[in-house]
């Protein structure tokens, strides 16, 4: 398959992009220091990205974003920029890209986006990761139903990271970390499979 890796430089991403290679699949990873960069925090950069890909020659049999980062604070301490800035990367960044891209797909593809635990496990200071992984899941369902010539949409939703584990376990109390190549695995099933509208959970 042709894909296209949005957030190929980080943790996941990059196990995304070795577990491709590795399983034989044409890859073009592009994240906000690439050249030519796909930033999903800000969506003139998306649409740029994908007005410049609307030819014939830029055709995808799948999409995978694994990119949006959030603040993650006490709820007193969270501002409305601070949802803003959660929704615009996590969410709206990521909704963008699935809009953008339906176009280049090849009938049947796929698309694969991000969200996260925080969606339905809360921790004392994921409300804007909540907010904004609940999102990203909410738009998965609705769009699976009306996605045109047989396209799939899933989103992939890991706990924290085994390789962040440090940074992050006190936001975390009480969870299992799991490998970044676990959440792969996921990206895998989501792009290799039949499943549609799904969130796929790797906790």
């Amino acid at each position: 398959m042709r894909v296209l890796l949005v957030g190929n430089s980080g943790t996941v991403g990059s196990a995304v992009e070795s577990l491709l290679l590795q399983r034989g699949h044409q890859v073009t990873g592009v994240s906000r220091t690439s050249s030519p960069a796909l930033d999903t925090s800000d969506l003139r950069s998306v649409s740029s990205f994908f007005a410049e890909r609307s030819s014939a020659e830029n055709r995808y049999d799948a999409v995978v974003v694994a990119a949006g980062g959030t603040p993650f604070k006490a709820l007193a301490e969270l501002s409305a920029e601070d949802f803003g800035q959660a929704l615009n990367a996590k969410a709206l960044g990521q909704i963008a890209v699935a809009q953008a891209a339906t176009p280049l797909l090849s009938d049947g593809g796929s698309i694969t986006l991000i969200s996260g635990v925080l969606s339905e496990i809360p921790v004392p200071t994921g409300t804007a990761a909540s907010v904004a992984n609940a999102a990203v899941e909410g738009f998965v369902r609705n769009a699976a139903g009306a996605l045109p010539r047989g396209l799939r949409i899933n989103a992939v939703s890991p706990t924290v990271l085994q390789e962040s584990w440090e940074a992050y376990a006190p936001a975390f109390p009480g969870a299992v970390p799991v490998p970044a190549s676990a959440v792969a695995n996921a990206f895998i099933r989501s792009i290799e499979g039949i499943e549609t509208g799904q969130v796929i959970k790797v906790w």
